[in-house]
C-alpha cells in the first residue's frame, strides 16, 4: 500500500496543493506568469506553484466581460500535452458583484476541464459558498474545487463553518480588506510586513483561519506581502507563516516572491534525509514500530515524516530514488 493510504487514512483524500499561489491580473503579467510556470515545470518535472488569473482586481471597471474573455482565452491556450499539467485557477468577482454570474458562466462554461480551481473573494458565510457552488454547477464545473478568500472579522468568525463545506479546498486570508474592515481601529501598519505579524487582531485572525482549515483537512493560504521589492522581508514573512502560524501555502504577487516562498516552505535537507530514512525503514518493517538514532517511532511519527517528504516533493527538493517512486506511483 502507498504510504498515504497507510499513514493518513481518511486524510489521504485531503488536498495537497503547491505551496505558492502566484496572482496576476494584467495581460502582460498573466502571460509572463504562465510562461514562468511552464519553465519551472520543464526544469523540475513538477508544478511547484499555481498561477491564479485575476478577474477581480485585474479587470478594469466596465471591462469585466472583456477581461473574462481574455482569461478564458489564456486558459484555453494552455499546453496540456506534457506529463505534468500546468495548474491554473481563476479569481472571479465576489458573489454579490454584478459580474459574478457572467464571470463563472463565461470562464467555467468555457474551460472548466482546464482549471485547477476557482477562487471566490469576500466570502462571508456558508450561504456565499453555496451560491458559488450553484453557479459552478450550472456552468458545468461540478468537479471544480473552490478556494475562498476570508476578508472580514465576521468571515473569520465563521471560518470553521466555511471550511467544513465539502467543495472548499483552501482558505486564504485577505489582509488588506481585513484591516480596512475595522474602520481605522487597526492602523495602516497592520498591512505591512511587520505589523501583520504583531498586531493582535490580525495575528489572531490568521491563527483562527489556519486552525479552521486544518480542522477540516483544508489548505490554509497566507496573505500577500506588498513590499514586493524587499526579498528579505518576504522571506521572513514566509518563514513565520510556515513555521509559526501553520500555513501550508502563500500568495505571491511578483515573480521575485516565488523562489523565497518555495524556499521558506521547503523542509531543510537534513529533515528530508531523516524523513526518508524513517519512512523507508517503516515500510520495510510493514509499518510496525522501529528504532532510529536512539528514538522509537510508530505510525504517529511516520505520518509526520511522510508529510515532510510530501512537502519536499511539493517544493522541488531533491529526493532519494526510493522516495521519488512513491510520488510516481501517486501520479
Amino acid at each position: 500500500m502507498h504510504p498515504r493510504q497507510v499513514l493518513l487514512g481518511a486524510q489521504a483524500a485531503a488536498a495537497m496543493l503547491p505551496v505558492c499561489d502566484h496572482y496576476s491580473g494584467v495581460e502582460v503579467r498573466m502571460r509572463k506568469s504562465l510562461a514562468l510556470q511552464a519553465e519551472f515545470v520543464q526544469r523540475l518535472g513538477a508544478c511547484v506553484f499555481d498561477v491564479t488569473l485575476d478577474c477581480e482586481d485585474g479587470a478594469p471597471v466596465g471591462g469585466e466581460a472583456e477581461h473574462a474573455a481574455l482569461v478564458t482565452e489564456l486558459v484555453q491556450g494552455l499546453d496540456l500535452s506534457g506529463l505534468v499539467r500546468p495548474r491554473v485557477g481563476v479569481r472571479v468577482h465576489a458573489v454579490d458583484h454584478p459580474a459574478f454570474e457572467a464571470d463563472v458562466a463565461h470562464i467555467v462554461g468555457g474551460v472548466a476541464e482546464r482549471l485547477a480551481y476557482l477562487m471566490v473573494p469576500k466570502v462571508e458565510s456558508v450561504a456565499d459558498v453555496q451560491r458559488a457552488v450553484q453557479a459552478l454547477d450550472a456552468a458545468g464545473g461540478g468537479d471544480l474545487p473552490l478556494h475562498v478568500l476570508i476578508e472580514s472579522p465576521l468571515a473569520v468568525h465563521r471560518a470553521f463553518d466555511i471550511a467544513a463545506h465539502p467543495r472548499v479546498q483552501s482558505l486564504s486570508f485577505g489582509l488588506m480588506d481585513f484591516v480596512s474592515a475595522h474602520g481605522g481601529a487597526i492602523p495602516s501598519a497592520g498591512m505591512g510586513v511587520a505589523g501583520q505579524f504583531s498586531h493582535p487582531l490580525v495575528l489572531r485572525a490568521k491563527m483562527d483561519l489556519a486552525s479552521a482549515a486544518h480542522a477540516y483537512g483544508k489548505v490554509p493560504s497566507h496573505c500577500v506581502v506588498t513590499e514586493f521589492k524587499d526579498t528579505d522581508a518576504l522571506r521572513q514573512a514566509a518563514r513565520k507563516a510556515a513555521h509559526e502560524l501553520g500555513y501550508t501555502r502563500m500568495w505571491s504577487i511578483h515573480p521575485d516572491q516565488i523562489a523565497p516562498i518555495l524556499e521558506a516552505f521547503a523542509p531543510p535537507p537534513q529533515e528530508v534525509d531523516k524523513a526518508a530514512e524513517i519512512v523507508l525503514a517503516a515500510q520495510a518493517a510493514d509499518w510496525g514500530p522501529i528504532a532510529h538514532a536512539g528514538h522509537l517511532h510508530d505510525r504517529a511519527s511516520y505520518r509526520y515524516f511522510w508529510q515532510v517528504l510530501e512537502r519536499a516533493h511539493q517544493t522541488g527538493c531533491a529526493l532519494p530514488v526510493e522516495v521519488r517512486r512513491f510520488f510516481a506511483l501517486a501520479g
